[in-house]
């Protein structure tokens, strides 16, 4: 049963992840809030096609470095001068109070 369940959660997370729009980004708790750390293992694990790059920080860091600013950069998603997403500018809003997890 749990499998089940960690299997739908894991698919919610994929489909929160392909519906972030090229040039914007969302953070790993507006995904899950309960658990941002899922998320991310979500990602490193499933081998689906996804924008993995368009998941950053609560604080706009990149866990990928170069290779996430790179893509990042391509979409047109700007930079701080320190390499953090501006998410001023680049995060997809959610609905109030609302979360995709």
């Amino acid at each position: 049963m749990r499998g089940v369940a960690d299997d739908a959660r894991a698919q919610r997370i994929l489909e929160g992840v392909r519906a972030i729009p090229e040039g914007f980004v969302r953070t790993y708790g507006d995904l899950d809030p309960a658990a941002p750390r899922l998320v991310g293992r979500v990602l490193a694990t499933s081998g689906a096609d996804v924008p993995w790059h368009r998941v950053v920080r609560a604080d706009g860091s990149l866990t990928q470095a170069d290779r996430q600013a790179a893509l990042l950069r391509r979409e047109g998603v700007p930079l701080t001068p320190a390499g953090r997403v501006d998410l001023a500018a680049a995060r997809l809003p959610l609905p109030p109070g609302e979360h995709l997890g």
